[in-house]
């Protein structure tokens, strides 16, 4: 074990499960650089100790009932850009660890990480470099291998459109259900087409039915 050093790390730890809460509040006692600076049960209790207390490192539970991790560390990170975030789940899908790394979080581990293996991972995060599990980083692998999903750009107004061309509306009715020009339905069909790779109304009613675009 180093020798204490000055300044510790100060930890918040934030799950929903007291047991584990209780079980990283012991861990934290081993290494003389870190040290408990707070205990939170869910998302708004973290928030609200973060912007009171200041710690240097949070870790923070990816499925909490009242809100969850990756919305949890966005609201954190934007008041305190300084708090670093690590994810500390006991899940590895694709979709929570995108979220997680979306919002701000500088880690993501896996509950069954090794004592010394979380303490290196605090270090570094408050060193300001990021430490991801092998399952995390390989999630993050595919994920950008993965073209992206077919009809993902389309804005709101655009999904609408093409909700009313499955219905077999042409331009001038679509233009007269929505009171606008017929003029800003052709300019809309345009970015649909475009945007789904296709060339003709029929093509993108297609699309839209096979991938459940509209409703």
């Amino acid at each position: 074990m180093k020798k204490t050093p000055s300044l510790r790390i100060r930890v918040l730890v934030v799950d929903d499960h007291t047991m584990v809460r209780r079980g990283l509040a012991t861990f934290l006692k081993v290494f003389d650089d870190l040290e408990l600076a707070g205990e939170a049960a869910g998302g708004q209790e973290a928030i609200q100790l973060c912007a009171k207390i200041q710690p240097d490192v949070v870790l923070m539970d990816m499925v909490m009932p009242d809100m969850d991790g990756a919305t949890t560390t966005r609201r954190i990170r934007e008041q305190s850009p300084s708090i670093q975030v690590i994810a500390l789940t006991s899940f590895k899908e694709e979709s929570l660890v995108q979220s997680a790394i979306q919002a701000g979080a500088i880690g993501y581990l896996l509950k069954d990480v090794s004592a010394d293996e979380l303490a290196q991972a605090i270090r570094s995060a408050h060193a300001g470099r990021s430490t991801l599990s092998p399952e995390a980083a390989q999630a993050l692998v595919h994920a950008v291998s993965q073209p992206p999903a077919t009809g993902v750009d389309l804005t709101e107004r655009e999904r609408v459109v093409l909700a009313l061309m499955v219905e077999g509306l042409n331009n001038t009715q679509i233009a007269g259900r929505l009171t606008v020009r017929p003029s800003t339905i052709k300019s809309h069909v345009s970015n649909i087409l475009s945007k789904l790779g296709v060339s003709s109304r029929t093509e993108a009613v297609t699309l839209a039915l096979r991938y459940g675009l509209v409703p």
